[in-house]
C-alpha cells in the first residue's frame, strides 16, 4: 500500500470526451492491478449529487454566478472529505472528472467572477488537496458543440451546457492559461484523435507518471 495515493484529474470543455476516457483509463489501470477510485464533479457523494442536480437543472436559470461558484465549492468540499482524501490516504489512485481547474475556468472566466477569487474560494474548500497530475482535453469549440448536440440533442443540454459560444470561449481561454502556467502538472491531449488512439495516449501519460520512482515510493 502506498503511504499516499495519486490524485489525477481530467479537464476540458463540455463535449471533449472526458467521461469516456476516464472510464476507459479506470478499466485499463484496474486490469494492470492498480487500486483505482473513479469519481466526478459536481457530485461524487450523496450530498454532492443533490447539489449537482441543482446546478445543472434548467429550472434554475435565476441562479446567480456567486451562488453557482459557492455550490460547486460546497460539493467539492464534501467530495474531498468523504471520498478523495480517504482514498488517497489509503494509497489509491483517484481519477476525477473535473476539479478546481474547472471552477476557475467556468465560474472565474466564463461567468466573470475572476480567476483568483474562485481559486481562493476553492482553496478553502479543498483544504490543501490538489491534483498531482491533470489531463486536459483540447478541442475546438465548434467541434465540442457539435458533439454535444449530436449525443444529446440541443433540447437536452443542461443549464451550463446550454450557454452561448461567447461563454465557452472565455472558459477555453482560461483553461489554456492554466495549462501554460502549470506545465509540470497539466498534460494537454488532442481530443480530436480517434477514441482508441486517445485512450492509448492518456494511458501512456498516466502509467509513466505512476511508475516514476518518486511516485512508486509514496
Amino acid at each position: 500500500m502506498r503511504e499516499r495515493g495519486l490524485f489525477i484529474t481530467f479537464e476540458g470543455i463540455d463535449g471533449a470526451g472526458k467521461t469516456t476516457q476516464v472510464n476507459r483509463l479506470a478499466s485499463a489501470l484496474q486490469a494492470a492491478g492498480v487500486d483505482v477510485v473513479c469519481t466526478r464533479e459536481p457530485g461524487g457523494t450523496k450530498l454532492g449529487d443533490e447539489i449537482r442536480a441543482l446546478l445543472l437543472s434548467r429550472d434554475n436559470q435565476g441562479m446567480t454566478p456567486r451562488t453557482e461558484a459557492l455550490l460547486y465549492a460546497a460539493s467539492r468540499a464534501q467530495h474531498v472529505e468523504e471520498v478523495i482524501l480517504p482514498s488517497l490516504q489509503a494509497g489509491k489512485v483517484v481519477l476525477c472528472d473535473r476539479f478546481v481547474d474547472a471552477s476557475i475556468a467556468y465560474q472565474g472566466g466564463g461567468l466573470g467572477l475572476g480567476e483568483q477569487a474562485v481559486a481562493g474560494l476553492n482553496e478553502f474548500a479543498v483544504h490543501g488537496v490538489m491534483p498531482d497530475l491533470t489531463i486536459m482535453f483540447e478541442l475546438p469549440l465548434e467541434d465540442a458543440r457539435t458533439r454535444l448536440c449530436q449525443s444529446r440533442g440541443r433540447g437536452q443540454l443542461d443549464r451550463i451546457e446550454a450557454r452561448d459560444a461567447a461563454y465557452f470561449s472565455r472558459v477555453q481561454a482560461v483553461f489554456a492559461k492554466l495549462a501554460q502556467a502549470a506545465q509540470e502538472r497539466i498534460h494537454m491531449v488532442d481530443a480530436r484523435l480517434p477514441v482508441d488512439a486517445l485512450e492509448q495516449e492518456i494511458y501512456h501519460i498516466v502509467w509513466k507518471y505512476i511508475k516514476t520512482p518518486k511516485n512508486l515510493e509514496r
